[in-house]
């Protein structure tokens, strides 16, 4: 089974812009397709990479010039300074769940498998998808499916799950599909589900807070001409992303100086982004939603 196929992995490291001794950190190393490619581009430079997923160790190459920490990127600048490293060349994160993640059933990422309702990335945290289901209030389970899955009829869906568990918990998948099918709609019942597992992925793993402590790290250990590339793949990902790399703050709010000059930390590569080719998409489906954006530390 293949652990991993990176979306535009020619395009995000060559957007690294990579320097044969440069010191380079890949946040999201998962069956470490992005990293492999970067140590043929190093002479003799470094690598440093990040997966909270204890799985992802596993496909770790016999290279010296690589160090993992099985950590979330969110540890990033601490994990720098043990290292006695104080800034970095560059900086990538696939910001996609991994192959492997989502075709195991038991780790519960999926709705295509009749499994627990799991979805953490990190295995030693005590937060399940179920755990939130059965804990959250039926407001706070609303916003949870509003912000992160972009669900408009969210309270109508934080309704049906708080009067179903006063029945019986609802642990697997099954029970989740069965719980919302008065709302969920015949002709787009993929993409609904889609979005309630994004919704709920995000909320057990925290995933726009740590992509909010990631790229704030980025302006502090990014050297000048430094280069940061994300692949996104969803709106509320490259929203942040996009914003953070126009202007240096998250809302996109533009700042200038005396002289009305915009105030950026970055020089932006892809102005509108990068999306994977329809020959890409043929060969790997599951790029699609994927979005390139590349910035260079100013």
């Amino acid at each position: 089974m293949v652990y991993h196929v990176p979306a535009m992995l020619d395009e995000s490291i060559n957007g690294l812009n990579i320097r044969p001794n440069g010191i380079y950190v890949d946040v999201t190393f998962g069956g470490g397709g992005h990293s492999k490619e970067i140590l043929k581009r190093l002479g003799t430079g470094k690598l440093l990479a990040f997966d909270q997923d204890e799985d992802a160790s596993s496909n770790l190459p016999d290279d010296d010039r690589l160090t993992f920490f099985n950590q979330n990127f969110r540890f990033l600048k601490n994990n720098l300074r043990y290292a006695g490293i104080s800034s970095v060349d560059g900086i990538i994160a696939d910001l996609g769940v991994s192959f492997h993640q989502f075709d195991i059933p038991e780790r519960g990422f999926s709705f295509r498998h009749d499994s627990l309702l799991d979805m953490r990335m990190n295995r030693d945290s005590s937060v399940t998808a179920a755990r939130l289901l059965a804990s959250l209030s039926e407001e706070e389970l609303a916003g949870v499916f509003y912000r992160y899955g972009e669900l408009t009829n969210s309270r109508q869906i934080s309704r049906l799950i708080a009067e179903a568990r006063k029945v019986a918990a609802i642990k697997t998948t099954g029970d989740l599909r069965r719980v919302l099918v008065p709302v969920t709609p015949r002709r787009y019942e993929s993409k609904f589900s889609a979005r309630i597992y994004q919704a709920l992925r995000i909320a057990v793993n925290n995933e726009i807070e740590n992509l909010k402590d990631l790229l704030s790290q980025s302006l502090e250990v990014l050297r000048k001409n430094g280069r940061l590339v994300v692949i996104t793949y969803h709106s509320l990902e490259d929203r942040l992303v996009k914003n953070f790399m126009k202007t240096g703050n998250f809302e996109g709010e533009v700042e200038k100086d005396f002289y009305g000059n915009v105030i950026t930390p970055f020089l932006v590569i892809t102005r509108k982004g990068i999306s994977p080719g329809e020959d890409e998409i043929s060969k790997n489906p599951r790029a699609r939603s994927a979005r390139l954006r590349i910035a260079e530390r100013i």
